[in-house]
């Protein structure tokens, strides 16, 4: 014996064994003590790639240990996993092959902030906007079936996901078809379930096997045959002894084989629940794990809202890296203003789908609580609540994002517009969104809304108009209204100390010219405005006019500027079918485009255009300053004194 083989030996250090995976397959020969490392550096490596990318951290960071035990037990992508929302999908695209390219997250050219059909043969179905999962899912299954294919399903969806009604009526079908579908109900909040324990892991262990299923088969059996008292009391009894751990007995209404809730973070709880519903479900299946957003980083763990969407941030202290301004975000400036109108007006309510600090109604809530109201992601619940208020006098205000008010557009149409309700619907990120991309860019609201009989649609040029449509959509009692703005910091104008309602339906003149005519609706005002210091300094004398209104249109305005221009072009950060159409449609109805106008409406193209930043973005749109000059350039058939035509322009 050597003379130290005495001594103590120090620990190894574990070998890193995410290096080793390449793609699910290779967790599949792991041993389960195994799959808990997995586990720990796929957390470490997600931190570390969001600290420089930003992006959704909490929501990854709670669902790890879930990621890596489905993909071990599951045979995906064979086997469809279904993430809903996809904010949580960072470690499942880590663990799908997309590894090297993780801190190109939301960047140009990069990895999508959620899942994209097109980006992998492991994300089978697009998601940013939740609860959508289960209804995508039971296609799926029901597909695979008529195909004579057995793969599974699995849906992942959140707590708050399930506030949508869409869920339910998933839920209501797929417990009707009685298909084979997993779903698994992803609870950060605990607003299900009380703080799990040993005792409930085991029960979950013991409902999923086989034992319990013939055992609860066999009392179903021999309470049909008992007298009434004691049916009763055996259906009680088997009930309470569900819902020892939680309302299990309303997911089995629903027709789905409840589970849990277990412990998301504990792979010895959730590998044996997963491998028993595996190989024993004949139906659908709800296993109810309860997880912690930012689970395993103590900052994320302490302010699970802030750390939901992050910008880059330091991995040691959590703080984030933020360029200071002393301009306030467009958001802001319509919480403060809603806030103030609110103070001087008691019938003034406030509605958000979910998103109380998103849509600045935090704020709100602080100054007025028992008129303020979040109604979880429910938007079409949201619209039809608010024009109840409206029916009976209230006046609210319904925040939320141009791209989720279009989850309540039926509602909008038929509850408010068709009866005229006076609704004020706040639609914030109005234009493109930079990193979170098409899903959640607001490019359709002015099209499917100035289409509406009576509405009044609104678009602000700067934050200090904001603060104005504020005060005029406070004032206007007598129809459903909407005024738009877009994300982030205004252009730091001054900025008035309450707002004034504007004329409904009038525009205005920022600076006069005789040769082009810009007429703006909305954010990209100040492009405008450049755009026509490019052409002044060409010899193309250029007005720059602000319409505030889609509808109803200035037309008076409108008018004289085709009538006293030689070209007129209509900018605005919205599809086509929008302000540019209204205004041709007026032109061409008053004969105005006989005389040889020149018209020019640039709208985003028509296409869906991939996450970049801002600036990038409206720039490939053609609506920077850039690319106003060049539609006027091109109008004229001119070209700048150098000969070559300025960029954006196409010969």
């Amino acid at each position: 014996m050597s003379s130290d083989s005495a001594l103590p030996l120090s620990p190894r250090p574990a070998t890193p064994l995410l290096d080793q995976i390449a793609a699910p397959a290779d967790l599949r020969g792991l041993s389960d003590q195994e799959l808990r490392q997995v586990a720990d550096e796929l957390r470490a490596e997600t931190i570390s790639a969001v600290s420089v990318t930003g992006g959704h951290l909490g929501a990854g960071l709670g669902v790890v240990e879930l990621t890596v035990a489905i993909h071990a037990v599951f045979d995906t992508p064979d086997d469809r996993l279904i993430w809903d929302v996809g904010h949580q999908a960072y470690p499942h695209k880590i663990l799908t092959g997309r590894r090297e390219r993780i801190r190109t997250l939301r960047q140009a050219g990069g990895l999508s902030g959620f899942t994209k059909r097109a980006e992998s043969a492991y994300d089978p179905f697009g998601a940013a906007h939740s609860s959508t999962s289960i209804s995508a899912g039971l296609g799926m299954r029901v597909a695979s079936e008529i195909q004579q294919s057995d793969r599974d399903v699995i849906c992942v969806i959140g707590d708050g996901a399930m506030s949508a009604g869409m869920a339910y009526e998933a839920m209501n079908n797929a417990g009707a078809l009685g298909k084979r579908l997993i779903v698994v109900l992803n609870d950060n909040d605990m607003s299900i379930a009380q703080p799990v324990g040993a005792m409930s892991a085991y029960l979950a262990k013991l409902w999923s096997g086989g034992t319990y299923t013939t055992f609860r088969d066999v009392m179903k059996q021999v309470a049909a045959v008992l007298p009434e008292a004691l049916e009763k009391r055996a259906r009680r009894v088997e009930e309470y002894t569900k819902g020892m751990a939680v309302g299990g007995t309303f997911f089995e209404e629903m027709g789905f084989y409840y589970l849990g809730p277990v412990d998301g973070h504990n792979l010895d709880h959730l590998l044996p629940v997963l491998r028993n519903v595996k190989a024993r479900a004949d139906g659908p299946v709800l296993i109810h794990a309860v997880t912690q957003k930012g689970k395993g980083y103590a900052p994320a763990e302490a302010a699970a809202d802030k750390y939901h969407g992050v910008s880059k941030f330091d991995v040691v202290t959590g703080e984030m890296k933020k360029a200071k301004s002393n301009a306030p975000s467009y958001t802001k400036v319509f919480a403060r203003s809603l806030v103030d109108e609110a103070t001087r007006d008691d019938k003034i309510v406030a509605v958000t789908a979910a998103m109380p600090s998103g849509t600045g109604l935090d704020l709100f809530d602080r100054a007025h609580p028992d008129r303020f109201f979040d109604v979880g992601i429910a938007e079409q619940h949201a619209v039809t609540f608010c024009a109840g208020m409206a029916a009976e006098g209230l006046k609210p205000f319904c925040a939320i994002y141009s791209t989720f008010l279009q989850r309540g557009y039926d509602q909008v149409v038929h509850d408010v517009a068709i009866q005229g309700l006076p609704v004020r619907f706040a639609i914030d990120r109005a234009g493109l969104v930079g990193a979170d991309g098409p899903t959640h860019a607001g490019s359709f609201d002015t099209a499917f809304l100035a289409n509406l009989p009576g509405f009044v649609v609104m678009a602000c040029g700067d934050e200090a108009e904001l603060v104005h449509m504020v005060a005029t959509a406070a004032a206007l009692d007598d129809r459903p209204c909407a005024f738009r703005y877009p994300r982030g910091e205004g252009a730091g104008v001054d900025m008035p100390e309450h707002g004034v309602p504007l004329e409904i339906g009038k525009g205005r003149i920022l600076r006069e010219g005789t040769k082009v005519a810009i007429l703006s609706f909305g954010g990209r005002l100040a492009e405008a405005l450049i755009a026509a210091e490019d052409l002044e300094t060409r010899g193309l004398s250029t007005t720059v006019a602000d319409a505030r209104f889609a509808k109803p249109l200035d037309e008076d305005l409108v008018l004289r500027l085709a009538r006293e221009h030689e070209v007129l072009i209509t900018v605005e950060e919205g599809a086509m079918g929008g302000f540019g159409s209204h205004v041709l449609q007026l032109l061409a109805m008053r004969g105005a485009l006989d005389g040889g106008l020149k018209i020019r409406p640039l709208c985003l193209p028509d296409q869906f255009l991939d996450h970049d930043s801002p600036d990038q973005m409206y720039a490939q749109a053609g609506l920077d300053a850039s690319g106003i000059v060049g539609a006027a350039l091109t109008a004229l058939d001119a070209q700048d004194g150098s000969g070559l035509r300025p960029r954006g322009v196409r010969a």
